[in-house]
Order: C-alpha cells, then structure tokens, then sequence
C-alpha cells in the first residue's frame, strides 16, 4: 500500500460526516457535475445512446409523475453514460398554449384587464415576459432531482429553430394535400373561447344531475305505441339540446318500437318533423330505449348522424349561447350550410337559462313526464372548470390516414418496440380507429397558423407573407390577412424529437448536422401510457414523413417506448389537487411542516368548499408533516416501483424505508473504514488467499452485477433496485462485513491475508457504489470520492467510472451453496437463542444429527465462521442411534440442530413463561370450539368459513400440545 494511499485510508472514516445528510451533498455534487460539463455528449464516436425528455409545461412545477420518469430516464441515462455510450439526454419545456394563456389572462384579470383589451401583440409580449420570469421553475425543480440532461441543449417549443420547424411541416402538409380546413365537431370551452384536445378535457369526476323524460308526439296522429301512447318518452341530462334534435333513435331488434322504424315525431317547441330510425348505438334496456339524436351536440350522436345522413343543427354560439339562426348542415359532414330559424324567445339565452326555460314549458305544456335524479360524468374543461360543449367548428385539420399506415408498420415490423408488450395492442387499436386530427386552437399565445385569407375567404398557405405572395401570385397590394388560430400544443410535441436536433427539411444542412445524425432516431422514450395517442402516435406519424437517414430511408423517432404506469396514491386513488392528495415530490426530498403542507394543499381549489375536508384528512395523514427524505431515498423509491403494471401506488413507508437503506450505506461504508484505516490494504487481487466469505461474496457481486444488467437491457428498473438493495443490505452488509471481523479481529491471521481481506471490502463496496450511482446518484459520488483512491481507482467523478460487469469465472456456486448452508445454520441457532429468551453474549453448545460426510467436511470449512457468528462453545456430532437430550431444535435440511437446555434456562422462570404461552392459546382454542359447538352458527355460517375454524381449531390443538410437552420436559430438568 503506498504511502498516499496509507494516508487516504487513515483520513477515510473523518472525511465522511458522522451521519448522513442529504441536503449537504446534493446541491454541491450537482452544481460541479453541471460546471464540468459531465452531463454532455462524449462526441467520442462510441454507440449513441439518446433520450428525450417529455417536455413538461413550462407554467408547471414538478409533480410525482415527473419525479417517476425523470427518475427512470435518469437512471438509464447515467448507466449507458457509465457503459462509455456517447449519451445524449436533451431537456425542453412546451409552451403549453392553452395553459400558459390562461396564466397569464387571469393575473390580467385579477386587474380588471382582458386579452381583447391589450390586443394580439401585447398579450404576447406580457406572456414571454411571465416566461422569462417564472418558466425556469421546473427546470430549477428537475435539477433537484439530480436529472443528468445536457442543460446546453435545452429546447422550448417556441424557440425560433423548432417554431421554423413546425412552419415548415405545416407547409409541406398542407401542399402535400394533408392538411385542409373544414367543419366539424369539437370540444369547446365557452370560458376560454377555443377548442380543447380529449386530454384537456376531465370526465373522470361524478356529479349530481338530472335525467328529464320527455314525450315526443308522432307526427302520424294515427300511430301508438305497444303500450297504447302516441308519442314516444325519451330521456336526456341536456334538455336545451332538443332545439337541435334531428332524429329519435330505438334498436332495430327492439320489439317495442320496430313498427315505428321510418315514421316521424314533430319536436316539441320548434314544431319540427324528425325521423324515426334504428342503431345499434342504443341501449335497449337503457331508459325507455329512446334516444334523441342531436348531431351537433354530441359526440356520439354525430357518427350516428353521419351513418343516417341527418342533418346536423347547431343551436348554440361559442358563448353556449341560444344562436337566433342555427347554423344548419344538410349531411353530417358536408360542408352544405343552410340556416333554421330559432324559437325566438330563445334566442341569446345561456345554455342553463335556455335549459330552465324549456323544462318549464314542458312542465306547463304537459310533455315533461318526469324528472329522475341522476349521477353522471360531466366533461369539464381542466383549465376553465366549466362543462365543455360539443360544438360544430371550422378548424384545420391533419388527413391522418396516409401517415397513420406507415406508423403502424413500424411498430409491426419491430422496428419500434413498446414495453411492457401489451401496450402494443393499445396503440393498434388506436391508430386502426383513427380520425382525422383538430390541429388549431383559438388562442394567441402559441404558433400561428402559417395561412392567409382574402377578403372572399379563398385560402393561401406558405412559410411568410412574402412567400403567399409569390407562390399564388398575388399583387403586394392585394390585401390578405393572416389565420388568427395558432396549433394544438401537440402540433409541435410531435415533432420533439427531431425539431430539437436543428431538423431545418433541407436534406444537404440535415446531412452535415452532426447531433441529428448522432442522436437520431432516440433510443427509448419513457412516457405515461395517458397520451400514447396524443403524443407517442403522433410523434411516429410524423417523424416517419419527415425525417430520413442518409439512404433516404424514413427514421422512426425512437427505438423504444417504454410505458410506465401513473402515480397514485397509497389507496391507489388519482393524485389531485381536489382530491387534496397531491405530493409535490420535492416536499418528500426537503421536508416539509404540516401548517405549510395544508395551505399549499388547500390554496387555489377550484371549490374553496372542500378545502375543510381536505385539511382534515392532511392533518390526520401526515400529522408531524413530512420528513426530509433526501433525493437518492426518493428516487431509488420510484425506480423500485417502475414495475411492468399501469397503476403505480406510492407508498410512504417504502421512502423511508430507502432513506434507512441510504443510511445504511453510510454507516456501513465508515464501518468499513474506520476498520481498514491505518492498515495495510492489498492493491491487486490475490484470490489464492481468498476463504469462504471472499469467494462467496465476489460470487453474488458477479451474480448481482448480471441480474441488474439485464433489468436495465429489460426496462425492469424494479428488478435493479431490488438487486441492489438485496446486495448492499442483506448480503454485504448483513454478512460479509460479519463474516470479516473474526478474520481481521484474529492474531494468528497472517498479515497478507487480512490486507486482501481489506481489499475486498473496499473492493466490493466500490463496485456496489458504482452499481447503485444510476439510481442514488449523490449517495454513491460523496462516498465514492473518498473510498475509491482507497483501492487505487481513480477519476474526477463515479459518473464516468466504468459500469461494473460480471466476470462468469468469478462466479463460485460450490461457495455459494457452502455459505447458503452456513447462514441456514446460525439462523437456526439465532432461532434457537431468540426462542429460548438466551442473551446474545452467551455462547452455546450445539449438537448436529443426521449430518453426511460431505456436510462433515463443510461444517469443519466453516466452523470458525459459524462458532465466531453464531456465538456457537462446541459442536458435537450424534450418530442416528444417540438420543439428544433435553434441548430446543431446529432442521436445516436434512440435519437437526440441538441445543440442550440443562444449565442454560431456568426450568421455574421458564415454566411460568410457558404457563401464560399455554393459557392464552387455550383460551383461544376454547372460543373456537365453543362456536364449532354451537349448531345455530355450523348451520348459517358459509361452509368455508365453518372449514376455516376448523382449520384454526387444529392449528391450536398442535400448539397446546406442543407447550405440554415442553412444559413436560422442562419439569424434568
């Protein structure tokens, strides 16, 4: 050992805290790693290895599931950057139109100011100046969670590189015939003026409604019903639609009403005639069977309009408003508009208003039959909080169909692989459904649509002003004016993965692009299963159209999607605000009171009512707050729980119980020190002095390093966590680093054999440092920097140290089945000791029967170990024939183990203890068999649980004659 070496080992146990702190490591490690510019590409010429992150909101602040696949994409990032891979993790935020408008807007309003008030170009500025100021939050968050992304590569949707990017896909659709305008049915949310994608819009809340039954008189006064009635009662929770009825609907095998198919009713109010028709689509035992049918207004009803060519009357405006014309279609789908007079006592009434009033007409007029409360789902915009309205629109559109062939076969053909497998079905199941895509939004704040119109409406698409002009010839006087709608947010996420890799559509500047070439296609992207549709389809449709290799060969954005589940919590619950269940996770890492905890859950509820009952059940879920639990405990909790499931329910205990683990570590690794400071510390491996403990202990290294490569290689992170924690907790620490104090604590152990000992405890925790670092990244740097020179491994940092990797001639399974048999057999004296109250000082004789030769010559291998473990005096070995005498035992095998009770209990003290043992199972067994005796409850109770008492009745039967026994021999002592 050299003398620099010497001095570092003696400085070891000093240099690291006497406990572990998280919060006075992580900052500092992740502030120097991000200086030195560890998180970059190599640009070494190595295998690529590439991850984007899913751009969060930039109005957000981290949240669980944030915390969960950042953890994940982490973990994978920093184990191929240890594998010496040119790794790429490039991070970005999305402009989140939606969202970040809304922000804005409403600290406007909190001053009396609105949008229109400012205009388009004010607007924007005061919403790029919130971004400039309050945008980075998340960022700030993300670097708390020790995520290793290359910050000098940070993307934002509305950068001018991908905002050139987006443009310019646009345009080419467009010209390609791909994207078009037209009318259609969208969700729209009355507040905030634009149409929303599906995943803007919550239904997953019940609400108290209504269901009216109204009567719908025939047209044909001649005609009745099966029961007599001339007029059919239908059922519906949105009674103001009935001005936009246009046909009532029964199933075709519904008997009740098949001599009605392709009669009329006259609507009530509007007197208008709508026809009778059939669908599957109805419920046969639902309601009446009855369904009125309102194209414009209903999602379903407007497929079912489209397979009856009914006309679709749109009765409300974008306020949800009564219109005084309907805007009426002739065809569900056509573009034909045509206009039907509205009721005029109607016109201009709210949605709810009109509601009201039509109700009570009914009422008065005798067609409202009855009134049934009734629970319902009520799609809600999540932004607003107020009911979406299916509205019929004009929006642009993506033709979908020719980019969704080419993406289902990439996922055919492997080129891209989903895990877990099943969500391969999901995503096929989708893209053979698939509809045409709604791409523009009727906000301001996000890119705007590259279009122009005249003033006779004509349409005219291209890259600026400039362009239109030129390309459709147009005169510079000639007066257009640009589209006011901006695109779906999700327009530009799908093309994430190559518009932040400076994609520009010139194929000779893409060519000469060193990071698209590098990074792209990615290797994997960890996502939620919620938006494979939204987001993972779309980004493979488009990646596909727009990006070749350099054989023209169309890209796929990524190799891998990699599907983890959602985070709930510990009921398995949805985690939201709400609910009040919400864990921000940076609380978990720093700590939190429980007075701050309930203001932050219960400030800015969308219903100020339930902020009572959420106080109250934070109060009694976290009564004393919730501790600092550090990053690495948080994290290695998220990595343990990224199993192959689609719910993913966190539970407090497990972070503590990893923040114990990180203690673990800790306290272990200054064990390890202070034990080996001062001492001589072998430099090379010398495996001819390697015992029983060494080779068994080296041989689980090689074991533990396969099993957590191949979770890795698998996307089972919760198999690497487990290795790990197995590895360091149970088997080096709970064993090996005992196994070696007998050996370094023993005079006549030779010099050179406990210097490799040494070695191979700093060895093996230097290796198990390295193992861990991808999911406890400050833990495993803080103690690495003082243990690995220790050993003589150098490097500025464990995060370019290399992986460990299993070496197949390391592995000792004759060492392993010595050790398993050795721990067996202390854990059968420990047994022993535990049931007979002995202190751990007392050394005990033990006696072994029915053992084989070849046990013979293991237990003398091991026998030091197993006395200086055990805290074994003697072992004596019984011939078949012998009769131990009074003792407690245990089997480990086919072997016995006795040890014999005489001089080590005392049989008064003893008797006493299992006097009480036997009169509590007593009673026990009499309550049992006082039931059993009772023929009322063996005659009303279910079978299986009459068998089930029985079953317990036994079980306490063998115990009570079990303690009579030993009672018995006790007695003879």
């Amino acid at each position: 050992m050299t003398d620099q070496n010497q001095n570092s080992a003696a400085n070891s146990a000093q240099n690291i805290a006497t406990t572990y702190d998280p919060s006075t490591i992580e900052n500092k490690w992740y502030d120097l790693w991000e200086d030195r510019g560890y998180f970059k590409p190599a640009q070494n010429g190595n295998q690529p290895f590439t991850i984007m992150l899913p751009p969060p909101n930039v109005t957000g602040s981290l949240h669980m599931g944030h915390g969960f696949n950042n953890a994940i994409m982490d973990a994978l990032t920093r184990y191929h950057r240890m594998q010496g891979h040119n790794t790429l993790w490039q991070p970005g935020t999305d402009h989140a139109g939606i969202a970040t408008q809304t922000v804005v807007e409403r600290q406007l309003g909190e001053q009396g100011i609105t949008r229109h008030d400012l205009g388009r170009e004010k607007l924007l500025e005061k919403i790029w100046e919130w971004k400039e100021k309050s945008g980075g939050t998340i960022t700030r968050q993300i670097r708390r969670l020790g995520s290793s992304v290359d910050w000098s590569r940070e993307r934002f949707t509305m950068d001018e590189g991908l905002s050139k990017a987006v443009i310019e896909v646009f345009v080419r659709l467009h010209d390609e015939g791909l994207i078009y305008r037209g009318k259609r049915l969208v969700n729209w949310d009355p507040k905030l003026q634009t149409a929303l994608s599906d995943l803007e819009v919550d239904s997953s809340k019940e609400e108290q409604g209504s269901l009216w039954h109204f009567k719908y008189y025939f047209a044909d006064e001649s005609l009745k019903t099966s029961e007599g009635n001339n007029y059919l009662v239908v059922a519906t929770t949105r009674p103001e639609t009935l001005l936009g009825d246009t046909a009532v609907a029964v199933h075709p095998e519904d008997e009740r009403y098949q001599h009605l198919i392709g009669q009329n009713i006259r609507l009530p109010i509007t007197d208008r005639i709508v026809p009778i028709v059939a669908d599957d689509y109805v419920e046969k035992d639902f309601g009446t069977g009855c369904v009125k049918i309102t194209p414009a207004h209903d999602f379903n009803d407007y497929e079912l309009g489209k397979r009856h060519n009914l006309p679709v009357i749109n009765i409300l405006s974008k306020d949800a408003e009564i219109l005084g014309e309907f805007d009426w279609m002739e065809k569900a789908g056509t573009p034909v508009s045509k206009t039907v007079v509205a009721p005029e006592d109607y016109v201009g009434l709210e949605r709810y208003a009109a509601r009201k009033k039509l109700v009570a007409e009914a009422e008065a007029e005798g067609w409202l039959e009855k009134i049934e409360a009734y629970t319902l789902k009520a799609p809600r915009s999540e932004r607003s909080g107020v009911v979406v309205e299916p509205l019929l629109s004009d929006q642009w559109y993506v033709k979908i169909q020719p980019l969704a062939e080419p993406a289902i076969e990439a996922v055919k053909n492997g080129e891209i692989k989903f895990v877990p497998e099943q969500y391969t079905n999901m995503y096929m199941a989708w893209m053979n459904n698939i509809q045409d895509w709604a791409i523009s939004r009727q906000l301001w704040w996000g890119h705007r649509i590259p279009a122009w119109y005249d003033e006779n409406g004509a349409i005219y698409v291209g890259r600026n002003e400039a362009e239109v002009r030129e390309k459709y010839n147009l005169a510079a006087d000639y007066y257009i004016y640009q589209e006011e709608d901006v695109l779906d947010t999700w327009f530009s996420s799908a093309l994430w993965t190559f518009s932040t890799l400076d994609w520009t559509g010139d194929a000779q500047k893409d060519a000469e692009n060193y990071f698209l070439k590098t990074f792209h296609s990615t290797d994997v992207l960890v996502t939620g299963f919620d938006i494979i549709f939204f987001w993972v389809a779309r980004m493979i449709m488009m990646t596909l159209h727009f990006v070749k290799d350099e054989n023209g060969k169309p890209q796929v954005p990524f190799k891998t999607v990699y599907v983890h589940g959602l985070v709930r919590d510990g009921e398995g619950q949805k985690m939201s605000k709400s609910k009040g269940n919400v864990l921000d996770p940076l609380d978990l890492v720093d700590g939190i009171d429980l007075e701050t905890l309930v203001q932050k859950r219960t400030t800015g509820l969308m219903n100020p009512k339930d902020a009572p009952k959420i106080e109250k059940a934070t109060r009694k879920e976290f009564p004393d707050g919730i501790n600092a639990y550090g990053t690495d405990a948080l994290r290695f909790t998220f990595c343990a729980l990224a199993n192959t499931g689609r719910d993913i329910k966190f539970d407090m205990k497990r972070v503590e119980g990893y923040r114990n683990f990180c203690n673990k570590i800790w306290n272990a690794t200054r064990f390890v020190m202070m034990n080996v400071e001062g001492k001589e510390v072998a430099q090379t491996a010398q495996p001819e002095l390697w015992e029983l403990p060494e080779q068994w202990i080296i041989s689980r290294l090689q074991k533990a390093e396969q099993a957590v490569k191949f979770g890795f290689e698998t996307y089972r992170l919760d198999l690497v966590a487990q290795t790990i924690y197995d590895f360091i907790w149970n088997e080096y620490c709970d064993w090996y680093v005992e196994l070696t104090k007998p050996v370094l604590n023993d005079e006549n152990v030779s010099e050179a054999r406990k210097a490799e000992v040494r070695r191979v405890l700093l060895s093996v925790m230097e290796s198990a440092l390295r193992l861990a670092h991808p999911l406890m990244p400050f833990l495993t740097e803080e103690i690495w920097q003082t243990l690995a020179p220790m050993i003589g491994r150098g490097g500025d940092t464990i995060m370019l140290a290399p992986y460990p990797v299993a070496e197949e001639a390391k592995i000792n399974n004759q060492a392993e089945a010595d050790m398993d048999w050795l721990q067996a057999l202390i854990g059968a004296v420990r047994n022993i000791r535990g049931e007979m109250g002995l202190g751990n000082a007392r050394l005990l004789p033990v006696l072994l029967q029915n053992i084989s030769d070849a046990e013979r010559t293991r237990i003398e291998r091991i026998e030091p170990l197993f006395k200086a473990l055990a805290k074994v005096e003697s072992i004596e070995f019984l011939n078949l024939d012998q009769e131990p005498p009074l003792s407690s035992s245990s089997v480990v095998g086919q072997a016995s183990v006795f040890v014999p009770m005489k001089g080590l209990i005392d049989p008064k003290a003893e008797l006493a203890r299992l006097q009480k043992d036997l009169d509590k199972v007593q009673k026990q067994h009499d309550q049992i068999a006082g039931k059993l005796a009772n023929e009322g409850f063996v005659a009303k109770a279910p079978p299986a649980v009459v068998e089930g008492e029985k079953v317990k009745l036994a079980e306490f039967a063998d115990q009570l004659a079990k303690i009579k026994a030993n009672m018995e021999q006790i007695a003879n002592l």
